[in-house]
Parts: C-alpha cells; structure tokens; sequence
C-alpha cells in the first residue's frame, strides 16, 4: 500500500478520449484503479479503453459514451459504471464546452447559457447522481477541473471564466455538504495546457512566445501534469483535503 494506491476503486472520467481526461483515466489506471471512459462519441472512448486494458489488464476500463448536455446520457453512464464495477469511488468531471470566443457583449443568451449548462449544471447533475453511494461507504473523492480563468478576468473568454469560477465555488459548497459522510471535493485550476481543447492558443508561436515568457517555468503544461493533481486528489494522499482549487498553471497567477 502507498498513500497513491487505486487498488479496489472505480473513477468516471468525463471528457476522457483525449487530453487532460485522458491522462488522468490512464493515471488513474497505472494506480490501480477501474476507469470509465467516456465523451461524446464512442469510437474514441472504446480506443482509449482498448489502450488502457492492453496496457494494465483486461477488464481495467470500460467505454461508455455520454453528452455532459443530455441529463439521461450521464444516468445512463452511472447506470452502466454500476453494472460493471458496483460502485464509483472517484468522478472526475473534466468535460467542458466554449462555444464563443469575443467581449461578454456580443455572446448570445444561448451560447451563454450552452457555457453554464455544459460546464456548471452538467456536473452539478453528474455528481447528484454518484453521490448516494459514496454517502452509502462514507467515502468518495470528487474532482472538477477548473481552470485559472476562474480566478481572472478575460476580453475574449469571459464566459467561459465565468463558468469555471462557478465550478470552484460548487466545490467549495458540496465540501461542506458531503464532509460529513468523509467525501471530499476539489477542483484542479490548470493554465495553459497542451491539449486540442487550447490548440488555437499554443499553436500560435506569438501567444506561445508571449505565454512562456511571462510563466515562471517559461513552458505550458502537459496533460500528464495534471493528471498528477488529479491522482492526489483522488486517492489517500489528498485525504485531509477538500473545498480547494489547487492551480497548476507553472507559475502564472502569481506574476
């Protein structure tokens, strides 16, 4: 046993086909636990969960594609998680949407409302659903990744902000409402990231320039840096910790 040992758990990964999901499911796997794969669509969810079961053995992850939009998708993901593992330890809710990029100004009520709904309200739904049988063990370990836009203001993805500041404050509330049956929740605030999700930003080599110049490690982060966070979180080395916003941004919102 180490403070870092998944043995015996089961964790729903949302937005797990690539990136910042992805590492973390795989992580989280490499540690011992179960994982649920799942995105929107099903093809890449199956590949992740094929990689993961050749890597560390047959029956590690299962692939079951979910909407975060459809309040049925993500029932029926708990559903499916519970025929085949009997129980989530750990949810990761990391899938999230930006559909507008410009000035608060100029977004529609329902692109604004897309933003709130996909990133606040989809797991505000998610976790009400995983959350009895935590209460249940009195145990669980809930995860949302934030971002540091929630801690800043932005011209150009102020929504998007918005929402995720919104995630960091429905950790903090749910911290106090499921402390008492031993569940912690968190949220994890990374920067720059390297994923497709942030592609328009680092593939542009003066935003790239810009960015590296001004972060103390003078580098964006890889999706595996995160995943670290997330295994923390997730497992008893995080035990004492609850309610928080850890940033892994290398630096930036300190400068």
């Amino acid at each position: 046993m180490t403070l870092f040992d998944m043995n015996g758990k089961v964790a729903i990964v949302t937005g797990s086909s690539r990136g910042i999901g992805r590492a973390v499911a795989e992580r989280l796997a490499e540690h011992g636990a179960k994982v649920v794969i799942s995105s929107r669509k099903s093809g890449p969810c199956e590949e992740v969960a094929a990689a993961i079961n050749a890597t560390y053995g047959a029956g590690r992850a299962i692939a079951v594609a979910a909407n975060i939009s459809s309040k049925d998708d993500l029932a029926n993901l708990v559903a499916r998680t519970m025929e085949a593992f009997g129980r989530v330890d750990v949810l990761v809710c990391n899938a999230a949407s930006n559909p507008y990029y410009g000035p608060l100004g100029g977004i529609s009520d329902d692109q604004f409302r897309k933003i709130l709904d996909n990133n606040v309200i989809s797991n505000h739904w998610l976790i009400q659903m995983v959350v009895p049988q935590m209460i249940e063990r009195k145990d669980g370990s809930i995860i949302i990744v934030s971002s540091i836009g929630g801690l800043r203001g932005s011209p150009v993805i102020g929504a998007y902000n918005i929402s995720k500041a919104a995630d960091l404050q429905l950790a903090r509330n749910l911290a106090i409402e499921y402390g008492p049956h031993n569940i912690r929740v968190n949220c994890i605030a990374p920067g720059l990231i390297r994923t497709d999700f942030a592609r328009a930003l680092w593939e542009n080599p003066e935003t790239l320039e810009r960015y590296n110049s001004t972060t103390p490690l003078r580098r964006i982060g890889e999706p595996d840096e995160i995943a670290g966070v997330a295994v923390m979180l997730a497992s008893k080395a995080g035990s004492f910790i609850t309610g928080q916003g850890i940033v892994a941004d290398g630096g930036v919102t300190v400068v």
